[in-house]
């Protein structure tokens, strides 16, 4: 029998398109915050890993090609990637690249450091995006944080990739740093209530 497709079951959309208007338009990598604080705030506020189970696009989008269009070796994941060590880890590390993101927007901000406009490809890898950004902006912060964050997201697209095509589809899903956080405040709110 045939499921019955909700509107969230078409969310992946929205994860192709972010990722396509930031490529044109810099500033639309903005929308992105959405990604982070709707999550968190599910789960704050009792939803518990809701978001990581029906709305993220992200993830649906990974099942999609995964699964029907079969990019995935439909492999398990070695067993280290599934340990708690390396899901925290590997948030901590992200964090870090967040917060570094974080002070470089803040040096443009502050007038000590000018625009760059590149797109940092896993931590290392610096594309030339200029095209993306024509607005100039008086405040030059708001495209730094435009470039650093779609960095984030294409980042971790791209690990996302990577990992459905070596093992599952939705591999990324297990350290996903978002995930691991609503995880992580699931836990809190269930002491909680102890």
């Amino acid at each position: 029998m045939k499921k019955n497709k909700k509107w969230y079951d078409y969310l992946w959309i929205v994860s192709i398109t972010y990722l396509v208007l930031g490529f044109f338009n810099i500033l639309f990598a903005w929308i992105g915050l959405l990604c982070f604080f709707i999550p968190l705030l599910i789960s704050i506020f009792g939803g518990g890993k809701t978001y990581c189970n029906k709305y993220c696009g992200r993830g649906q989008m990974f099942d999609l090609l995964g699964n029907k269009f079969k990019l995935s070796r439909n492999k398990p994941m070695p067993r280290f990637m599934l340990s708690k060590w390396f899901r925290y880890g590997f948030l901590a590390f992200f964090m870090i690249m967040f917060f570094n993101m974080i002070f470089a927007t803040y040096l443009v901000f502050s007038g000590s450091r000018d625009l760059t406009q590149v797109v940092t490809l896993l931590w290392t890898f610096k594309l030339p995006w200029q095209w993306a950004y024509s607005a100039n902006l008086n405040s030059e912060w708001i495209a730094q944080f435009a470039f650093g964050f779609y960095s984030v997201m294409l980042t971790s697209t791209v690990l996302g990739l990577v990992t459905m095509g070596l093992f599952k589809p939705r591999s990324w899903c297990v350290y996903c740093p978002m995930g691991t956080m609503t995880q992580g405040i699931c836990k809190i709110k269930y002491r909680e209530k102890e």
